[in-house]
C-alpha cells in the first residue's frame, strides 16, 4: 500500500488518511507531497492523483485506488474488519458512523477561518457567529458521545475508533487557535493529542521544511 499525503502541518484530510492506515494495523509507503510548490499543479496532473482530481490523501492498494479520506477507511475496514474502525455496539456504531459523515461533509466556516497548522499556536479572538455555531454543534455531538458510551476511557465512544479519527484535526486546530472549550471537551482534546499516532503526526510536522504563508498568521 501507498498513501500519498500533502504537508502534515497543514492538511487535515491527510491527517485523517494516515491516522486511518495507522489504525488498520497494515504496512504502507508514505508519500508526502508539497502542498502549493512550484511544482503542485504539475504533479497533480500525474497519474498517480488522476482519480482524486489532485486531491489528497490518495490510497494505492496495488492497482487499485482510493481517495477520500472516508473512503480510505471504509476500505481499510473492509480489508481488517469494521470492529477496528467503529464500535461493536449497534447503536454507538450508527451514531460514530453519523457523526464521522457528518464531520466529512460539514462545518466549511470552521475549516476556512481556522486552517489547521499544528506548528502555531494563536493567541485566543474572537469567533465569528458561523464558526461559533458550528463550533457548538460540534461540542454538542461529542457530549452526546461522551455521555451514551465513552464511559470510563477518554475517547468518544471509549476506544479510539474513526470517530476520533474524523476529529482528530478538529482537534488540533483547537489549540492552535486557543479555543476555550468545557471541561470535558477540554479532556477530550487533551486525549486526542496525547496518542501516540497523533503525537507522531505532530512531532513529524515540526520536522518538515515546507512554509505556507497564508497558514502562518493569525486570521483577522
Amino acid at each position: 500500500m501507498k498513501l500519498i499525503i500533502g504537508n502534515k502541518a497543514y492538511s487535515s484530510w491527510s491527517m485523517r488518511g494516515w491516522l486511518a492506515l495507522k489504525q488498520s494495523g497494515l504496512s504502507f509507503e508514505e508519500v508526502t507531497v508539497p502542498l502549493y510548490d512550484e511544482k503542485w499543479e504539475q504533479r497533480r496532473e500525474g497519474n498517480e492523483f488522476a482519480a482524486s482530481s489532485g486531491k489528497v490523501p490518495v490510497l494505492w492498494d496495488g492497482d487499485t485506488v482510493v481517495w477520500d479520506s472516508l473512503a480510505i477507511i471504509d476500505w481499510l475496514a473492509d480489508k481488517v474488519g469494521s470492529e477496528r474502525f467503529w464500535p461493536k455496539d449497534e447503536s454507538a456504531r450508527g451514531m460514530a458512523r453519523s457523526m464521522a459523515a457528518e464531520m466529512h461533509s460539514s462545518f466549511p466556516n470552521l475549516r476556512r477561518d481556522l486552517p489547521m497548522n499544528v506548528r502555531k499556536v494563536f493567541p485566543g479572538q474572537s469567533l465569528s457567529q458561523e464558526v461559533g455555531n458550528e463550533l457548538s454543534r460540534i461540542l454538542e455531538i461529542w457530549a452526546q458521545a461522551r455521555a451514551r458510551y465513552g464511559g470510563e476511557n477518554p475517547f468518544l465512544f471509549g476506544t479510539f475508533c474513526a470517530a476520533d479519527i474524523m476529529y482528530a484535526p478538529v482537534c488540533a486546530r483547537l489549540v492552535t487557535y486557543s479555543i476555550k472549550l468545557p471541561p470535558f471537551a477540554q479532556g477530550y482534546v487533551q486525549a486526542i493529542l496525547a496518542h501516540s499516532w497523533v503525537r507522531e503526526w505532530i512531532e513529524a510536522a515540526q520536522e518538515e521544511p515546507w512554509t505556507i504563508e497564508r497558514f502562518e498568521v493569525a486570521p483577522v
